[in-house]
């Protein structure tokens, strides 16, 4: 099969992927504000809401790594795209990936990294703040 050919089924597959974490993303962030308000509307302590909705941050931090790994060779794909004659390396994510995965604390701290991205903190540095709020407005 050409390169191109190749590459170009790659390309769509890695881009349909991407648009599948983006999907996983909004529907963590939907299901955290579900909880949070189910939560709150049983009477959960806050420290066990405070608790789920981190639980949701993290994991879309993980969800937004993984698709940043895809993004990154999306972005290797269509650089080979645009050449003339297109090198013959479609279908080399893992590879390209396990040659440049971080271990141990890098890769915690990509996550991290990932989780504090403003489109990835909204909603729950939000929800989080509202939850100190009203732990500290049941104190007075």
């Amino acid at each position: 099969m050409e390169s191109s050919t190749l590459l170009g089924k790659e390309w769509q597959t890695l881009q349909d992927n991407h648009e599948q974490h983006e999907q996983n993303a909004l529907f963590i962030k939907l299901a955290c504000l579900a909880l949070s308000i189910a939560g709150l509307a049983t009477g959960l302590p806050l420290t066990w809401i405070a608790f789920t909705v981190l639980i949701c941050w993290i994991q879309e931090g993980i969800f937004k790594t993984y698709q940043s790994r895809l993004a990154d060779r999306l972005l290797s794909v269509e650089a080979r795209l645009a050449q003339p004659n297109p090198t013959p390396s479609a279908m080399q994510l893992h590879t390209d990936w396990l040659a440049s995965r971080p271990t141990g604390g890098a890769l915690l701290g990509s996550y991290l990294v990932s989780a504090l991205r403003p489109t990835v903190a909204f909603p729950y540095l939000p929800i989080l703040l509202m939850l100190g709020l009203g732990r500290w407005l049941s104190w007075l």
